[in-house]
């Protein structure tokens, strides 16, 4: 690659969706490919061009999918390789681009290959995982180190009845995969090029930056948390074999080919080091997605504030999103989102559902319009929000809260406390079922879906209800989609270089492109009235989520989550 290419996804809208939760075609209250595919004329009206599907390969499903037991057939919720071959046709038919999830850092352990290295300790897939003997103190049998997974707990899960442990930084029920073994990468690359062959227009690479781990095993000296395991997590992220992993990837299934493949490294990798990986002469991937700018209002790990404390860090933001552009600009492609699957609703996250219309709004002007391939989140077009539960039980649908639970509870954190928090941050929320109308169960089924419905479908957040009002969330989505599309519009966006407009301003997001067109988005994420200094001259107001604008001397007056998309002299 090189910088003077211009690719595909350079003039793309990505669309995130959860398959699960979309929409149910066979009536069983699960989504499908084939309710994808009935959903595709909709999804072209609205203007994306690009969607990225979360897992649908075989899964017993404790996390979402992530927890892959067959690589080469579709869960059956979903449907069946037949309904894959007619969602990417139907999608190219359509002028729209279609990736895959594929989770590459670790399986279900009701994969074949795992059930084979457990049950024969001379099978070569023994060695297509990390399991190891545990450590003999006394009379117990401990783990092989104290690292601790992401998911609460130690990174090391026994098997019973013997003296040996697997490794999995995820879930329990995730072991990883050894890519140090020569014989599991070239198993990876014949399952990718099996889906490239099909069609598919490439892939999000789930979890990369985890591939390589420190071969050693040796315990970490952090400091210990009361479980005993210590979170040390450069032991297993962005090691240098990693690079090597993903070049010879790229080698055997992406090179000479037009897909764009995306990996996922979370918040461990700095824009320097992403380079390596996206850079137009030789990086192995073509885009990196980070969590950077998802969790920037100091929602994590935030048991003992009270919802009200939570507040967006607008200076942050606005640091976050430009240090990757000051990184990549020029060098390497760069996809942008607020939120996705791992996360909150992104409405309830920098949003608010008092004012769902304007901050919906306002957080889509913001990011449609700064460099890169912008991703939204299935419903994010509507103002979906956070799902409420009452019981800290009802998270258990995804199965990854459970240990996480039992680590916070061992910490001496609350019930009510973690139940306030999984309520502001669980990432259930953000797989919740689509909301398609006011009928039963929103559209999305006949029956009761998988997981419980937010009632607000019956409010007006759904799609039918915003298709008929011209001045929805909805409509003002289609609308500056279909603007930001424009040839124009995305050659000034792409190649116009990019400016804060007062980066120390604490409430108002503010940039600028100047290239072919001038463009400014100037943008209040707060639930209040702010006041912001603008001294260019204004040619035309493009978006604008209020009936009226209140600007006089060089001073915009700025109520709760206004924005605007300004054309400039």
């Amino acid at each position: 690659m090189n910088d003077n290419i211009s690719h595909w996804w350079d003039h793309a809208i990505g669309y995130m969706i959860c398959p699960v939760s979309y929409q149910d075609s066979n009536h069983d209250g699960y989504g499908d490919l084939e309710g994808i595919l009935s959903r595709l004329p909709y999804l072209q009206e609205l203007g994306i061009n690009l969607i990225y599907l979360m897992p649908i390969f075989d899964s017993p499903f404790f996390d979402c999918g992530y927890d892959v037991s067959d690589y080469m057939k579709i869960n059956p919720h979903f449907g069946t390789i037949y309904d894959l071959k007619a969602l990417i046709a139907g999608c190219h038919e359509r002028g729209i681009r279609l990736i895959l999830d594929l989770p590459l850092n670790h399986t279900s352990n009701q994969h074949v290959w795992f059930q084979e290295a457990l049950a024969d300790p001379y099978s070569p897939k023994r060695d297509y995982y990390y399991i190891r003997e545990g450590k003999v103190v006394g009379n117990e049998i401990l783990p092989p180190n104290n690292w601790a997974s992401f998911f609460g707990g130690s990174c090391w899960e026994r098997v019973p009845n013997t003296n040996l442990y697997y490794l999995h930084v995820f879930g329990k029920t995730m072991p990883d995969l050894n890519w140090s073994n020569p014989a599991l990468r070239q198993e990876i690359y014949r399952i990718a090029n099996y889906y490239l062959d099909l069609g598919v227009d490439g892939f999000r690479l789930d979890a990369v930056s985890h591939l390589a781990k420190d071969l050693s095993f040796e315990d970490s000296s952090k400091p210990a948390n009361p479980d005993g395991t210590v979170d040390d997590y450069d032991r297993f992220s962005n090691r240098p074999e990693m690079l090597d992993y993903l070049r010879e990837f790229d080698e055997h299934v992406t090179k000479g080919r037009d897909v764009l493949t995306i990996g996922e490294v979370g918040d461990f990798m700095t824009p320097t080091q992403a380079l390596s990986l996206v850079n137009y002469k030789d990086g192995p991937l073509r885009m990196v997605f980070n969590f950077d700018t998802a969790f920037d209002n100091d929602s994590v790990d935030s048991f003992d504030k009270a919802d009200d404390e939570i507040k967006t860090d607008v200076l942050s933001l606005k640091r976050n999103f430009m240090r990757w552009y000051d990184g990549l600009y020029g060098k390497a492609d760069l996809p942008l989102y607020w939120c996705n699957h791992d996360g909150p609703r992104l409405l309830s996250q920098y949003g608010s559902t008092k004012y769902r219309d304007e901050s919906a709004k306002m957080l889509l002007t913001i990011l449609l319009f700064l460099y890169g391939t912008p991703f939204l989140q299935y419903g994010e077009e509507i103002g979906m929000s956070n799902l409420h539960f009452d019981r800290i039980d009802d998270f258990y649908i995804d199965d990854s809260k459970r240990s996480e639970v039992a680590s916070w509870r061992k910490a001496g954190i609350s019930d009510d406390k973690i139940l306030r928090y999984l309520n502001r941050t669980a990432r259930l929320s953000s797989r919740s079922v689509m909301q398609w109308s006011k009928q039963a169960y929103a559209g999305f089924s006949s029956r009761p879906p998988y997981m419980p419905l937010n009632h607000n479908y019956t409010e007006g957040v759904d799609i039918a209800s915003q298709m008929a009002d011209p001045y929805s969330i909805l409509n003002f989505y289609q609308y500056a989609i279909l603007y930001r599309r424009q040839a124009l519009v995305n050659d000034t966006v792409m190649n116009g270089p990019l400016s804060i407009i007062d980066p120390k301003h604490p409430d108002v997001f503010a940039y600028r492109h100047d290239g072919p067109m001038r463009l400014a988005v100037i943008a209040n994420m707060r639930p209040y009235t702010t006041y912001f200094s603008f001294y260019s001259d204004i040619k035309d107001i493009k978006l604008h989520n209020y009936g009226d604008v209140l600007f006089q001397d060089h001073v915009f007056t700025l109520r709760p989550f206004e924005v605007f998309l300004l054309i400039l002299q």
